[in-house]
């Protein structure tokens, strides 16, 4: 069986310099399981690693994509496959519990691809209202797996419910793994990781994120993703900067701290406590770990 090394985990804790140097370790490519990575323009927002951080590990799956076309996990699952396919063993870093998911396990999508026009018909309803309309659509709906705040994946799911008149979770999700795989849980102490999501949206912001969000909201492009979506009512005029940013660090908290559970309850997965003073103590603590599962 294919073997298949997953490094997930928050903004901000190290999963771009951990993952190239397990892929440097290994000899081995890295798949970017990130459904923002994967577009051009969005570089800032999505803290896609550059070419120089890269240190010449095969990246798959950033720039592919033009900021107006679909993408969905359905795609990254057929797509990533075919790369898991051709080697014996690879890495994905980061990317949505579904996406991992989808990838690893025979896990069957039976909608079609998002049409991404379809919020607009439900843009005045706020994430709450939205959410309260989904539930009268579909009451049998997991609310543990779906928040309120998620609102692109309650959009997915009123979609898929239209569609199909199914459920999002009746997706046939079978627990059957078609992989060997490991899954590297990064993960700091709460108070930390908080104060260094702070601190990243603030240098985004330095290096450019809002001339990068206006560039592309100027051409009608308004990614439902966190640290983009935040700032098109900053330029509707309807809130200021600095609320439109502290929004932005608030998602990405609510985000950092639903990921934890999810990767906690969803998958089998080893949590590691990141050494920021000295990161290759975390790195060669995986490394050891890592060739006892390989063994």
């Amino acid at each position: 069986m294919k073997k298949v090394l997953v490094v997930v985990g928050p903004t901000a804790v190290g999963k771009t310099k951990i993952s190239i140097s397990l892929a440097k370790h290994y000899g081995i490519d890295i798949i970017s399981g990130d459904s923002v990575a994967i577009y051009k323009r969005l570089d800032i927002g999505s803290a896609k690693p550059t070419k120089e951080e890269m240190d010449g590990v095969c990246h798959h799956f950033i720039d592919i994509k033009d900021p107006k076309e679909s993408y969905s996990a359905c795609d990254f699952q057929r797509e990533a496959r075919k790369i898991l396919d051709q080697n014996d063993f690879t890495l994905i870093c980061g990317g949505t519990g579904l996406y991992i998911q989808s990838a690893l396990f025979n896990y069957e999508f039976n909608a079609s691809a998002r049409d991404l026009d379809y919020g607009k018909k439900y843009e005045n309803l706020s994430n709450q209202e939205l959410y309260d309309f989904l539930l009268k659509k579909d009451p049998n709906i997991n609310r543990e797996k779906l928040h309120p705040n998620n609102r692109k994946r309650v959009l997915r799911a009123l979609e898929v419910k239209e569609e199909l008149d199914l459920s999002i979770h009746s997706f046939n999700h079978k627990n059957e793994a078609l992989y060997d795989y490991f899954i590297v849980y990064l993960s700091l102490d709460r108070e930390m990781l908080y104060e260094r999501i702070n601190k990243r949206v603030d240098k985004m912001v330095s290096d450019g994120l809002i001339d990068e969000v206006k560039a592309l909201y100027d051409d009608g492009i308004y990614p439902h993703a966190i640290g983009y979506q935040e700032l098109v009512p900053y330029f509707d005029h309807d809130i200021t900067l600095e609320s439109a940013i502290e929004e932005i660090k608030k998602n990405t908290r609510h985000l950092a701290k639903r990921q934890e559970t999810w990767f906690h309850h969803q998958m089998d997965s080893h949590f590691y406590k990141v050494d920021l003073e000295n990161i290759e103590n975390t790195i060669n603590q995986i490394i050891k770990d890592v060739d006892g599962w390989l063994k």
